[in-house]
């Protein structure tokens, strides 16, 4: 029954016929999976997030990057939601090419307090857009003045990971006409957001690039959300490890309701990573779960990497050592603020940074080698959704 239902709704999505032309795809009630909501009535079809943004939606300024994009199915909201890259991986040009092939792009919020800048990235994207769009914080580093600017701003997502999600954010975004969408990692962190009344869960499995908050697997971890939440109408994303058409297909069978892909869209054209980066995106096959970068900014985040010479030569760095003592290898701007960076520091290469690049810390998902090419974000987006249609037409084999 799945199967039908699935196949009934990748036969009514056309592609769009440009960068500029939104994706449509009209889900007539009859057409909802049980639990799904009109919460996004507003918009027309997707939602992509993250991570990890997805992703899926995240992460901060001079350290991690939340690398997350999300196809959120079923919402009878025909429109895309993709995550933020951290820390400024996703900014206006990646977030406004993802919506305007039909998605949400999602801006990543500075790790820092700076309201006026955040402001004006926000109305950047909207000269560069008209497509809705969200922001992603990262709970762990000071957000308070930068959440009251998204609400003022009343940006379609708010995307929030790695602390607690509380009623009263919920509650402010909610009156600001804001969605709260939260990426977890865990059964009892889905638990708890379910109970303060989010619009979305995105549950993160341990196959996902960057910092990675939980320890289950994806294929074991959503089904579980799934039915805790089905019943209160909240719809379930599922990202790590998720590159393709055969991820995304295999997590509607889960029981998600879309999905959040983000080491994918590092390697786009308008992504803001290095150009190193992303070539070892495409060149590389295999990654690491471990905690050797950013020790000292951000104690007790784990993360995902490319297993790059550097990597493996210091992969079993003793626990004592951080970057605070170590060697400056290079220099970058993030969010127009200049920053040194160490060695084993927990900042990804931008477009910005000199240095020794290669002995910096680079993020990707176990999905990873799945990637050759480096493409504009509206051809991933096609790509994953025409793959998807041509999948479930096909009969299974035995």
């Amino acid at each position: 029954m799945r199967r039908h239902h699935i196949r009934r709704l990748l036969a009514r999505w056309s592609p769009p016929t440009s960068v500029t032309s939104p994706a449509r795809l009209s889900l007539p009630p009859d057409l909802l999976l049980p639990g799904a909501t009109d919460i996004f009535s507003d918009y027309d079809h997707f939602a992509y997030k993250s991570h990890k943004v997805l992703n899926n939606f995240w992460r901060r300024a001079g350290g991690g990057v939340s690398i997350g994009f999300c196809l959120l199915w079923n919402w009878n909201a025909n429109q895309d939601y993709y995550a933020p890259l951290g820390p400024d991986i996703s900014g206006p040009e990646l977030v406004a090419a993802v919506a305007n092939a039909g998605a949400i792009g999602i801006l990543r919020a500075p790790d820092w307090e700076c309201p006026d800048y955040l402001r004006e990235l926000i109305r950047k994207t909207r000269t560069l857009t008209d497509k809705p769009f969200g922001v992603g914080i990262v709970l762990a580093f000071p957000h308070k003045e930068n959440l009251k600017i998204i609400l003022e701003e009343k940006v379609a997502i708010l995307q929030l990971y790695w602390g607690e999600v509380t009623q009263d954010i919920v509650l402010e975004a909610h009156e600001a006409g804001v969605k709260v969408v939260p990426q977890i990692g865990s059964f009892e962190e889905a638990k708890r957001a379910a109970d303060v009344g989010v619009d979305a869960i995105i549950v993160q499995g341990h196959e996902a690039g960057g910092h990675v908050i939980g320890h289950e697997a994806t294929i074991a971890l959503v089904p579980r959300v799934v039915d805790l939440v089905s019943s209160r109408g909240i719809p379930v994303i599922a990202a790590g490890g998720i590159v393709d058409e055969r991820g995304y297909v295999a997590a509607l069978a889960l029981g998600a309701q879309g999905v959040c892909l983000g080491t994918r869209f590092l390697a786009t054209e308008e992504s803001f990573a290095h150009p190193i980066y992303k070539r070892k995106l495409v060149e590389m096959n295999e990654t690491e779960y471990t905690d050797v970068f950013g020790r000292a900014r951000w104690p007790g985040a784990p993360q995902r990497v490319l297993k790059t010479p550097f990597f493996m030569e210091w992969r079993n760095l003793p626990s004592h050592e951080n970057e605070a003592n170590q060697p400056v290898i290079g220099h970058t701007t993030i969010h127009g603020v200049e920053k040194e960076i160490r060695q084993f520091a927990g900042t990804v290469p931008n477009k910005t940074t000199k240095g020794d690049i290669e002995s910096m810390v680079m993020y990707a998902g176990e999905g990873v080698g799945l990637i050759h090419e480096i493409l504009p974000a509206a051809q991933v987006v096609n790509r994953l959704v025409e793959g998807a249609q041509i999948l479930i037409q096909q009969p299974f084999t035995s």
